[in-house]
């Protein structure tokens, strides 16, 4: 074979002798798109490739400071001096320094350096706290492998293409593909709490081929992978080599668990990791307050040019009475020239005597009272959450006066409002419903139900955790003593179900899934897994049993899977199902389809390409998707139940009473998500619930609606209402009590955030949930909170302010939002206050003074005034002043607005 064949494989080379691996669909020396970039493994090039200059990739070294030695007094100095009041009195400062000055310089220069000084203090010490937690991720020790030695370096020392070496326990140092590890299988359990905050073990696996290499292999191994450049999405890794998933990727910042040691090739160093792609993409959200600090700001200087344009003509004035004037006043200086650069200079001077009306240290005494502000939220026991150990917690200092002020509350349901602890309690199957009695479904299982709970067993992406005695093709008899660790909680109770009923899901061996049936052991090929994502809103395996039958086992939401189904009772499921809704309990669909061995080489053909595709490889897996989910046999249903959490009632209660009303948007159905409404005190029997669909919608947008009315609509009719009546459907909601959104996706719910955002009212919005399908609607509110719950950390990321459980929303509002506001709005004012009672008396005093621009006040004073003696007392005040006791508020909510 040619060299450019060769170099179209990736391939090991032991000695003399090859070993492919892979084929590459592209060649290796092609110059590589923008949107891709090839990894040598080991910085070794395969025969036939020459590679002239090296792509140069960011080094391993995280910087989250904003400053270093050499640019933080420039960098720090022109960032203050954006601000309006800094930048004026820098102004101030210049031109008194040019003009005869009515005042010393130093009365402006001293409070400047002050609060310049003062700021610079505060970032510094933040940042070096930033450069210390830096040096502490970067000085950590790691082993790289380099021709088929392990050398010791530093995690900032790890390259693009270098073989890293991680041991049990030790945190991932880049983002890699993982080669080969301790297990024969290939496989390793990884922990991503700080990446996503779910504390549940995951299962990666090595790319098939190399999962038998060790340290010395690496000296003659050759290998290149294509991969997509870096992105954000921590559950997306789109590469050629096999075809590899984020299954094969290991996450910089994610712990090695229960694995001696792996081996992985970096492919994401640095600033390209994702856990730091992600960290920079957080937008900025300004307080109410700010805005009108700068909009005062602007008045304030406005109304002292037009005061001081003002003065300069009566100056004028006066000096041209006094020179016809029969009695002249012998102390007053001759009458000036009139100029255009006299008029200037006395503007000017003006300015200069009445410039402390601008309150310069407001900015930084607004800062400290935020930031002690944040300390005292996360410092409050009362929001201690003692089963996750976790204080409540402020992501931000800039939005803490905003929790006083809001209007609208729009909040998830599982998770949020429920404790999304999931208990199996019923089924239905072939039109027949179960209910578990004394921890049995039924007493004589046929084939339906042995089918049935074949699927719940084998369609889900949880693994085994077994004890450390358990050896490889050693089984519990009953189960017990395995521990399943699930992403999602529905499906670890359906599999904990199964094995209360003697179906026992044991893990797998030799990519098979083993399955115990009332002892009797099975063993199932997994061929593909189809991940559940929220479009589809199911998911799917795609399996073969011992018989050599291929099987599609699918799962999911009844409206993305009834419609697909091609065999079974499906009006009578239907019927179930909305009887489990009206329960409050959470439903899955359950269907399967047999494929022939034609179907099943065409499919896994169709799959396999749409995964090495570089290019739209989402859409090309949802098509195959698309395309394989058909034709399905009805199984049943399944009903688990969430329980809402503690307080939740009496919390909805109270920010009803406070004025703020509260909205819920789900995904679940609509029976389901109402009488969830009603067990949280989101619907009342005061209340006349009336439902809106597609069909309707039109004629309750035009007849209204009253505050009895409690709205409950679907996603499909908002996706249809915003797109030409966004208006009305706004007076529809605002004319209701309450609003329940059911059926939402994750962008529906941002965009009825936003659609309340856009009321003529301008309403303050904050947005509460805990998953990842939250976190548009957190974002897009003017304040973000976040549920500290069991679907991970995307959404306490993405948030503002995070704690551990709903109720604690009543204290953060009512205690803290209260305090935030009031001590805020006292400041600010108090500031403004200060400013104009000192100047007023310069005014008067101008009228007395032949308008000569002389100051009634010594020099030392104007300096002192506005940074020592009416500062300190209010920054003190801003701090500590609680008007009404936590108890008050929290007794009566009506004084929180």
């Amino acid at each position: 074979m040619d060299s450019v064949h060769m170099s179209n494989c990736v391939y090991i080379g032991c000695d003399m002798d090859l070993h492919w691996l892979d084929v590459v669909t592209m060649p290796c020396f092609a110059d590589p798109l923008p949107e891709k970039r090839t990894v040598y493994v080991d910085n070794k090039y395969p025969p036939g490739v020459e590679v002239e200059v090296p792509v140069k990739y960011p080094s391993n070294r995280i910087i989250s400071s904003r400053y270093t030695a050499w640019n933080i007094i420039p960098k720090n100095l022109f960032e203050q001096f954006h601000r309006i009041a800094n930048f004026y009195f820098l102004c101030v400062a210049f031109v008194e320094l040019l003009i005869d000055s009515p005042v010393s310089p130093w009365t402006s220069i001293v409070p400047l350096i002050f609060v310049v000084v003062v700021t610079f203090g505060k970032q510094a010490y933040e940042d070096w706290l930033r450069h210390k937690s830096d040096r502490e991720v970067n000085d950590r020790p790691a082993v790289v492998v380099r021709e088929g030695q392990e050398v010791k370096v530093t995690a900032s020392d790890i390259h693009v293409g270098d073989v890293v070496r991680v041991v049990a326990n030790e945190e991932i140092p880049c983002d890699m593909v993982m080669l080969s590890s301790e297990d024969p299988e290939g496989g390793c359990y990884i922990t991503t709490a700080n990446l996503d905050g779910e504390t549940n073990l995951k299962t990666f696996t090595c790319v098939s081929n190399t999962k038998f290499l060790q340290t010395e292999s690496f000296q003659s191994f050759r290998a290149s992978i294509e991969c997509e450049q870096p992105t954000t999405d921590l559950y997306k890794f789109v590469v050629i080599v096999k075809p590899l998933s984020a299954d094969n990727l290991l996450l910089r910042g994610s712990r090695l668990k229960n694995t001696q040691y792996v081996f992985g090739c970096a492919v994401y160093t640095g600033q390209d990791t994702k856990i730091s792609q992600n960290s920079k993409f957080k937008s900025h959200k300004y307080s109410r307050v700010e805005k009108k600090m700068n909009t005062f700001l602007l008045i304030f200087l406005g109304a002292l040019a037009l005061y001081s344009a003002i003065w300069v003509g009566l100056k004028f004035a006066f000096y041209e009475d006094e020179a016809h004037s029969e009695e002249k006043m012998w102390y007053v200086e001759a009458e000036p020239e009139m100029s255009a650069l006299v008029a200037i200079e006395e503007f000017l001077a003006f300015m200069i005597l009445c410039n402390y009306v601008i309150p310069i240290s407001m900015y930084v005494t607004v800062e400290l009272q935020k930031f002690f502000g944040s300390m005292f939220f996360g410092w409050d026991v009362e929001m201690y959450d003692a089963q996750l150990n976790e204080p409540a917690k402020a992501n931000t200092s800039d939005l803490n006066e905003e929790l006083g002020q809001v209007e609208y509350l729009f909040s998830d349901k599982t998770g949020t409002l429920t404790e999304n602890l999931m208990e199996f309690r019923l089924c239905s199957v072939k039109s027949v419903k179960y209910i578990e009695v004394g921890g049995v479904l039924c007493h004589q299982p046929d084939d339906d139900v042995s089918h049935f709970l074949r699927v719940l067993a084998l369609c889900h992406s949880l693994h085994v955790d077994k004890p450390a005695d358990f050896t490889c093709g050693t089984y519990s008899d009953t189960g017990r003593e395995y521990d399943y660790q699930a992403s999602s909680p529905d499906e670890k109770a359906l599999v904990e179900a199964c094995r209360r009923y003697g179906v026992i899901y044991h893990g797998t061996r030799d990519e098979a899934r083993e399955v115990s049936f009332h002892g009797d052991m099975k063993r199932y090929q997994l061929h593909h897994t189809l991940e559940f994502d929220p479009v589809r809103k199911r998911m799917s395996v795609i399996i073969q049993d011992e018989d050599d039958r291929y099987w599609l086992l699918c799962k999911g939401a009844e409206t993305s899977v009834l419609e697909r189904i091609s065999e079974g009772d499906v009006v009578t499921v239907e019927t179930h199902i909305n009887d489990f809704a009206v329960l409050g309990l959470r439903t899955l669909v359950i269907a399967q389809r047999e494929l022939t061995s034609a179907e099943f080489k065409e499919f896994d053909t169709m799959l396999h390409a749409a995964r090495k595709s570089l290019e739209n490889r989402e859409g090309k897996l949802q098509t195959v998707y698309d395309q394989v989910e058909r034709k399905m046999t009805l199984l049943g249903a399944t009903a688990v139940e969430d329980r809402l959490q503690d307080g939740v009632p009496e919390t909805i209660s109270a920010l009803r009473e406070a004025g703020i009303q509260v909205w819920v948007l789900t995904g679940d159905k609509e029976e389901t998500a109402v009488n969830i409404s009603y067990s949280a005190g989101h619907f009342n029997h005061s209340m006349e619930p009336i439902s809106v669909t597609k069909q309707n919608i039109q004629e309750h947008v035009n007849t209204g609606a009253s505050k009895k009315h409690a709205l409950v609509i679907d996603g499909m009719s908002i996706a249809f209402a915003l797109q030409d009546h966004a208006d009305l459907l706004r007076d529809l909601c605002e004319g209701c009590v309450t609003v329940l959104c059911c059926r939402m996706s994750p962008i529906q719910k941002a965009r009825v955030v936003k659609l309340m955002k856009e009321s003529k009212n301008d309403p303050t919005t904050a947005a509460i949930g805990d998953g990842a399908n939250d976190v548009s609607m957190i974002q897009e509110a003017h304040i973000g909170l976040g549920i500290m719950g069991k679907e991970g950390r995307q959404a306490v990321r993405a948030s503002d302010y995070a704690f551990g459980r709903f109720k604690f929303v009543r204290r953060a509002l009512l205690v803290h939002g209260h305090y935030f506001y009031v001590r805020m709005a006292m400041l600010v004012q108090y500031f403004f206050f200060k400013n104009v009672a000192m100047i007023m008396a310069q005014l008067y005093f101008t009228f007395y003074s032949a308008y000569s621009a002389q100051t009634i006040f010594e020099s030392y004073f104007l300096t002192v005034y506005n940074v020592t003696f009416t500062t300190l007392p209010i920054l003190i005040y801003g701090i500590f002043e609680i008007s009404v006791s936590s108890e008050i508020l929290l007794k009566y909510p009506s004084l929180y607005l």
